[in-house]
């Protein structure tokens, strides 16, 4: 067989490999946008993230990688538990038939989150329990966050009050913490610069609590906001920073601003403040969107690397990053970006190929990291009322 031969055989194999993959996607991102074109998919989804995380905090450890480290095993598996809850949450109130359901899965979630063994990566951290330390000094502010987080949306969707001590201790905790700090912010690990979208998980979590308690902590949370639009937005992007350091009575921006970090702070902000956050998202989009050769999320907008591995990214292909478009797909859901979360779906769909079994689905990258799946279910049901317009909410 010659050379020529081959070449033809080569890309017509390709060119059904492309036919196929194309035919996969659009059939599985049909009735993508409407609110029973999407139900069957989402519920799907939510049993499988409900097999894997509703179970054990062994067991959810040991869905974790193993080559990322025990502190990065601890940490993707509270933000499992995080995501997840946020996913059940936001299915409770888009198909209210759900909420019971939804309810008694989010708080055998909350039992695993406030488990020792899931607290054991910030305990190594702080060298100190955060449980122990809740009238303390010390930050833990990682944990603190995710948890009282989880358990707003238990609240905020009928769940009782047997997490309400917890509840008031933890963000009593954080309020304080915030408000002693000079620049506003506390650090995720001791010597680490701030990381703004941990800080705005707590942010969240208090305004969640001062909805849910006449205004309790409402002057925090709004101290916060103004002072992340006067002092904390970068001059180049006009986007708020990803990380901050604080150092001789000065707040510093540091850099760069990631793609996946202004993503998930535009997620965040239109939970809290969404005329801030739509502001910082048209500024996102200008400087981190890329539609070609497939539409994503840039983790960087001077396109420094094109191809690369970043622990919080995820592998960068063309410079598209995974943790972006799947954060950029939540701020595009609650900011109610119609025709920009559907190209993100087929994007996903495109490298995440959903895998279907019985009443299950998922995507194939969650075989090695869970919390992704549930990241993009909580990013894709965080929706405005006005979403899935043909059908009502």
């Amino acid at each position: 067989m010659n050379k020529r031969k081959i070449m033809v055989i080569v890309s017509l194999a390709l060119i059904m490999l492309v036919i196929i993959k194309v035919a996969w996607v659009i059939c599985a991102t049909n009735g993508h946008g409407f609110l029973e074109g999407e139900k069957k998919d989402i519920i799907r989804r939510a049993n499988y993230l409900i097999s894997k995380v509703a179970t054990s905090p062994q067991e959810l450890l040991a869905e974790m990688p193993r080559g990322i480290g025990e502190q990065f095993q601890g940490e993707w598996a509270l933000y499992t538990c995080s995501m997840t809850a946020a996913a059940l949450a936001n299915i409770a109130i888009l198909y209210p038939q759900n909420k019971d359901l939804s309810i008694q899965f989010i708080g055998q979630i909350i039992d695993i989150a406030m488990s020792s063994e899931i607290r054991e990566y910030d305990r190594v951290r702080w060298r100190e329990d955060p449980i122990d330390g809740i009238y303390g000094d010390l930050s833990h502010i990682s944990y603190y966050s995710h948890l009282a987080w989880m358990i707003s949306r238990y609240k905020q969707i009928g769940g009782d009050g047997r997490y309400d001590d917890n509840y008031h201790s933890l963000c009593e905790a954080m309020n304080r913490r915030i408000r002693q700090s000079k620049c506003l912010n506390c650090r995720t690990y001791p010597g680490e610069q701030f990381y703004i979208p941990d800080m705005l998980v707590a942010i969240v979590a208090l305004a969640n609590y001062s909805c849910q308690y006449d205004g309790k902590y409402s002057t925090t949370v709004n101290m916060w906001i103004e002072r992340a639009k006067k002092e904390w937005i970068d001059k180049e992007t006009g986007l708020l920073a990803s990380f901050l350091d604080y150092e001789d009575g000065t707040t510093q921006i540091l850099q760069p601003v990631k793609g996946s970090y202004s993503a998930l702070n535009c997620y965040y902000l239109s939970l809290v403040d969404p005329e801030f956050a739509k502001e910082q998202y048209d500024c996102f989009l200008k400087g981190f969107k890329q539609c070609l050769p497939i539409t994503g999320i840039k983790e960087y907008h001077d396109d420094s690397c094109l191809f690369g591995f970043d622990i919080d990214a995820g592998p960068l292909i063309f410079g598209l990053s995974p943790s972006g478009i799947g954060f950029a797909l939540g701020a595009a859901t609650s900011l109610d970006d119609k025709d920009f979360r559907k190209k993100l779906l087929r994007t996903i769909e495109i490298g995440g190929c959903t895998i279907r079994w019985f009443d299950k689905s998922h995507y194939m990258v969650s075989d090695l990291a869970l919390v992704a799946e549930a990241i993009l279910l909580a990013m894709r049901t965080s929706a405005p009322r006005t979403l899935f317009s043909s059908q009502g909410l």
